[in-house]
């Protein structure tokens, strides 16, 4: 091909023009591009020789060859094939002394690179961590960090690229499982934002947290620690600000096409608005995938766990500040909780710190209830109840002591009734008359919680009505020890009372009355009515199902049972009866009858209802156990304490909050309006013409006085038809 003769104007224009024409017709201008290409490796052996004795102008010149050759490199890959090492070279070998500008501009093209695909994560990477870890500039860290994880983000947007993944994750570990670097605190950094942002969700990560979490530097091991205890907020308060920073008010844009001139461009952007608010509506209500907390993704957490325990908790020579170690054993206790493990030595460890002049020690007594649950041996937390209640409850303690030593105690009988004894619940259950509100509360708190787990163990007096009727029908036992609830599908029983209620309406309807004589058929009718009958399984036609014969059997045996219910007697032992068929009918449903698709549908009906009046409080309130993920915090044994009278300065400084300080009174009109104001919204019409001159108003008044009735009339059929219209600039509609 002939040399192209190259005009006098175009040896003076400039790079970007340049670099239009080298990526609009790369053959046409190779030859510029290798003169380019020369320029900038004379430059570069300069540059690496001796980085501090270029001059500034030489340096400018080289950024500028080096950002058009990353831009058109992909146009000529023969001739910039080592451009990419070269880089690396030079940034690896001089890092240190190196211009910033240069060193900034460096990576953004090996960035560059790694967009165009000249070259792959698996290259780019390395460099990038490996420089991470031991640059000691503070912005080029920033903006390694930060190219880290756009690069990781961008290799698992639309699939997990796992390749990338297992390259990065063992870089991690290499660098984590040198205990006394401080290096691993970059690896804990990259692997929590990782995290948050739902790029890295599976046992991988979590298994390098776990080994961070025994290293030698505080920093590394409270940054370790504190993901696994907050990994999962940080992840909702992520997605709730990436959600509000792409919300969009379809009303304000609707508003101001209405308003302003229509446009093309108006129109397109109200499309493309409401298609975002679409999107946004599929992403709620379409299927999440599952979401696995790291504490179930670990692999061995009961080694995990002593090995964290003894360590740095029993290890007298660890110097880990205190809020560190309550950081770790707030881990601890939540792993004992969650996955019901035996670590004796742990509670024995809590014995010397449950006294109140103990700092943070409402944060010990929370951990002290997250690490009791019912396979831990009720002797092991009876020695500890002993402790609580002589340290904190007595009436020479302050009013806050008492309270939340109560609520401690609450709090850890919930998760093993069998730990305390007669004498001290009936002690600490007397402490309800006290006469401050936050012990009263807590003593409250205890005494209905034993109502339900163990009433027995109470006073008569202190039982109330409904554990004094399940004792008397033997509906209340107290669990042993050790002993698990059978798993039994949620809402069943509410299913069973339902039909149970439709079967007696039909009867009633019918005339029919409940006795002796209610037999099979009206079961057929139930189902009949709720579209199951073709899914009735309990059949004797068939010789072969024998043991759905069997289950027939036995309810013709339970149809003495349902005579029981109308023999007129004590109310109380009538309705413990009722209660006692409850489970029978229950069962008799789960195990007689396949749920039918109508069937499921009213099940999770009547769920959903049950959760509204329980939120509602329409019934009585029943303490259930935290969900073990939760966790128990230092405010939550703290909370009654809360309740007692404020002063006047913190009722003051409560309503103050959340308010903007406004150094002079204003009225709420006034500050509506100086909001808008800020906003740049304009006034109404009605407060255009209340602010009007008088003696501007005071012609056209003076002139309705003198119009004659026609003319009144002209004048408001007028006033009707641009109402109908859209007003006088009939906005929307056409004339």
């Amino acid at each position: 091909m002939p040399k192209r003769k190259v005009t006098a104007a175009e040896k003076t224009e400039g790079l970007a023009t340049l670099q239009w024409k080298l990526r609009k017709d790369p053959l046409a201008y190779q030859t510029e591009f290798i003169e380019l290409w020369q320029h900038f490796d004379s430059a570069r052996e300069r540059v690496l020789a001796d980085p501090l004795g270029v001059d500034a102008e030489s340096l400018a010149t080289f950024r500028e060859h080096m950002d058009l050759i990353a831009h058109c490199a992909e146009k000529y890959p023969d001739i910039t094939a080592s451009f990419p090492d070269s880089l690396r070279d030079l940034l690896m070998t001089h890092h240190a002394t190196l211009d910033s500008t240069l060193r900034d501009k460096i990576v953004t093209s090996l960035s560059l690179l790694r967009r165009k695909d000249v070259i792959d994560s698996a290259y780019l990477l390395p460099i990038f961590w490996s420089l991470l870890i031991s640059t000691p500039s503070k912005t080029l860290r920033a903006l390694l960090y930060q190219k880290i994880i756009s690069d990781v983000r961008e290799n698992n947007t639309r699939a997990k690229n796992h390749k990338v993944n297992r390259t990065l994750q063992q870089a991690l570990y290499n660098v984590v499982m040198d205990r006394s670097s401080p290096k691993a605190l970059w690896a804990v950094k990259v692997i929590r934002d990782l995290w948050r942002r739902r790029i890295w969700e599976d046992a991988k990560p979590v298994d390098i947290m776990r080994q961070a979490a025994m290293s030698d530097d505080h920093k590394t091991v409270g940054s370790a620690v504190k993901f696994f205890l907050g990994s999962d907020k940080e992840r909702e308060e992520f997605e709730d600000e990436s959600s509000d920073e792409d919300a969009v008010d379809v009303r304000k844009v609707k508003h101001q096409i209405d308003i302003n001139r229509k446009t093309k461009k108006a129109k397109k952007l109200l499309t493309k608005a409401t298609e975002k608010v679409k999107r946004n509506e599929r992403k709620k209500s379409a299927n999440q995938m599952l979401n696995f907390s790291a504490l179930h993704l670990l692999l061995d957490p009961q080694g995990f766990c002593e090995s964290l325990f003894e360590k740095h908790l029993q290890n007298k020579k660890s110097k880990l500040p205190l809020e560190t170690k309550l950081d770790i054993l707030q881990l601890v206790t939540r792993l004992v909780g969650l996955h019901k493990l035996t670590i004796l030595p742990l509670y024995s460890y809590f014995t010397s710190h449950l006294t109140p002049r103990q700092q943070s020690v409402t944060s010990f007594l929370a951990s002290l209830a997250q690490a009791t649950h019912n396979l831990v041996p009720p002797e092991t937390i009876e020695v500890l109840l002993q402790k609580i209640a002589n340290e904190f409850v007595s009436e020479a303690a302050n009013v806050e002591v008492c309270s939340a030593g109560i609520n401690a105690i609450r709090e850890i009988c919930a998760r093993q009734p069998l730990a305390m004894n007669e004498t001290l619940l009936q002690d600490l259950v007397e402490y309800r008359k006290s006469k401050d509100k936050g012990v009263s509360m807590a003593a409250r708190g205890l005494l209905s919680l034993y109502r339900e787990k163990g009433a027995e163990m109470l006073k008569k007096k202190d039982r109330g009505k409904d554990a004094t009727i399940g004792l008397r029908a033997g509906e209340l036992k107290q669990q042993m020890f050790g002993e698990e609830q059978v798993g039994e599908i949620e809402g069943l029983e509410l299913l069973a009372k339902w039909k149970e209620e439709q079967k007696k309406r039909k009867q009633a309807e019918k005339g029919v009355l409940e006795g002796p004589n209610a037999d099979g058929n009206n079961e057929e009718e139930e189902d009949d009515g709720f579209n199951s009958d073709e899914w009735e399984v309990a059949s004797t036609d068939s010789d072969e199902s024998g043991d759905w014969i069997r289950v027939a059997e036995s309810d013709d045996e339970a149809e003495p049972e349902t005579k029981k219910r109308k023999v007129d007697g004590d109310d109380t032992k009538e309705g413990g009866e009722e209660n006692a068929e409850e489970p029978i009918d229950f069962m008799k449903l789960a195990t007689t009858q396949l749920l039918t698709p109508a069937d499921l549908a009213k099940l999770k009906e009547l769920r959903l209802e049950a959760g509204i009046n329980k939120a509602l409080g329409s019934r009585r309130k029943e303490i259930q156990a935290r969900h073990m993920d939760e966790g128990l915090t230092a405010e939550q044994i703290e909370a009654p304490a809360a309740l007692r009278k404020t002063t006047k300065e913190e009722r003051v400084a409560l309503a103050r909050e959340g308010k903007p300080n406004r150094e002079e009174h204003k009225s709420t009109t006034a500050i509506r309006k100086s909001k808008k104001e800020a906003e740049g919204k304009s006034t109404t019409n009605k407060e255009k013409a209340r602010k009007k001159n008088f003696m501007m108003t005071l012609g056209k008044a003076k002139s309705k006085q003198k119009r004659s009735l026609v003319t009144t009339r002209n004048v408001l059929r007028a006033h009707i038809q641009r109402s109908k219209s859209g007003g006088r600039r009939r906005n929307g509609q056409s004339k």
